[in-house]
């Protein structure tokens, strides 16, 4: 085995990931970034996701990242612009960027709130490399370094555990030039030019078959190229999304339902009937898994009242309770129409693992219920989460105390946050 010691471990190299590891480092932590693919990005890149989604207020590296990526769609498309962005950021940053490697397990050693990581066990190619820090940031989504150590968790909606479905992000080429038809969401409503709404259209196809049964809307988003148009609407029920064969069995699914989306959008769309898929993501969409269990559980309610918190590291986070059906098509609530909750605040308390001194989470696998989760799980909030995270992670390497005693205004003064 090969020793490896840092001062800020970050497991998960997608939108959370990337924020902590470049806000500890520029603290002058030195700081590795573990990731399991072949490049950065998580969401942004290996699955495809082109819109930046949701809002905060946080003057945060988030923001920096979404710039320098607009920037770089001068020459090359969002996603290939994302993979160059993001290498670059990280190395300009001084992070050790780790890729394909994956955390295995956590040894654990007696702490003041319960315990402590004392090393994480890492593979990558057939060897193996043990990694001590400091602090240490589970943002892979999947709170897979966290449940390796021994958290608590929850998974699913209250009631039956199912989770939101899978799906397989694509995007489409050779619309008519002159075509701007788009439908971004379950209110977009749209006129097809020919008598057809095209959400209602949606909903025809999906009761007929001509559309999959769980697909009763085709979202379309503009890439900023002509012709093109990313498609968010391939869907998988009833998916453990920690089972490794229930994702190969949902991966063969879902690249079957690109077929029969394209053969809808070609025989029903205006311009649309000489398209053909031109990209897709690399693993299928995965939006819900584990919750940790933190120190605070953020709730629904939390939103819908746009709750403040004195230990606010997010502040106004906006975004609808985004619930893809998990047990049909559709929205989950409100006869197929998201609810859109008050500007809210995350607390730190979401981020401090319950019964750790040096674990910390970011981005969707922070601690909260299904609904909150909905909302908070897109990547503009993941990144302003990980943003204060890194910086937490690096006062608790600079200063030796655990994750709950840090000086939460240094945090919060870090991503321009001011509470009176």
């Amino acid at each position: 085995m090969k020793a490896q010691k840092y001062d800020v471990l970050v497991v998960g190299g997608g939108p959370a990931g990337i924020a902590a590891a470049i806000a500890a480092a520029r603290r002058g932590r030195s700081t590795a970034l573990l990731e399991r693919y072949g490049c950065l990005g998580g969401g942004m890149t290996s699955s495809f996701v082109r819109p930046f989604l949701g809002s905060t207020a946080n003057a945060n590296i988030g923001k920096e990242i979404e710039r320098r990526i607009r920037d770089a769609e001068s020459i090359c498309s969002p996603v290939e612009a994302a993979k160059i962005v993001l290498s670059e950021m990280t190395r300009e940053a001084g992070v050790d960027v780790w890729l394909q490697t994956q955390a295995v397990s956590a040894k654990t050693v007696p702490g003041a709130a319960g315990c402590r990581i004392a090393e994480v066990l890492a593979v990558s190619h057939g060897e193996e490399y043990v990694f001590t820090a400091d602090a240490y940031i589970d943002a892979t989504g999947d709170g897979d370094l966290a449940a390796a150590a021994g958290a608590d968790f929850r998974i699913g909606r209250e009631g039956d555990g199912l989770v939101q479905p899978l799906s397989v992000m694509f995007t489409v080429e050779g619309i008519e030039p002159d075509t701007g038809f788009e439908c971004c969401h379950e209110e977009d409503y749209r006129d097809l030019g020919d008598g057809r709404e095209y959400l209602a259209l949606c909903r025809k196809a999906c009761e007929s078959g001509e559309l999959p049964a769980a697909v009763n809307i085709v979202r379309l988003y503009k890439t900023g190229r002509k012709g093109e148009r990313m498609v968010n609407s391939t869907q998988m029920n009833h998916v453990f999304p920690l089972d490794p064969r229930a994702l190969a069995d949902a991966e063969y699914e879902l690249r079957t339902q690109v077929r029969q989306v394209v053969r809808f959008l070609q025989n029903n769309v205006p311009g649309f009937a000489d398209i053909r898929v031109n990209g897709s993501c690399t693993t299928t969409g995965v939006r819900e898994s584990r919750r940790v269990t933190g120190d605070y559980v953020l709730t629904a309610d939390d939103l819908f009242a746009g709750r403040r918190f004195n230990d606010a590291i997010v502040t106004d986070a906006h975004f609808c309770i985004d619930i893809h059906n998990p047990d049909g098509a559709g929205q989950a609530e409100r006869d197929g129409y998201p609810y859109d909750p008050q500007p809210y605040e995350i607390p730190y308390r979401c981020l401090t693992v319950a019964g750790f001194d040096d674990l910390l989470t970011a981005g969707r696998c922070i601690s909260g219920d299904h609904r909150a989760h909905a909302s908070y799980r897109v990547m503009r909030i993941c990144m302003a989460m990980g943003h204060a995270a890194g910086i937490a992670a690096a006062l608790m390497s600079e200063t030796g105390v655990p994750s709950r005693e840090i000086d939460i205004r240094t945090v919060q003064d870090a991503v321009g946050i001011h509470k009176n």
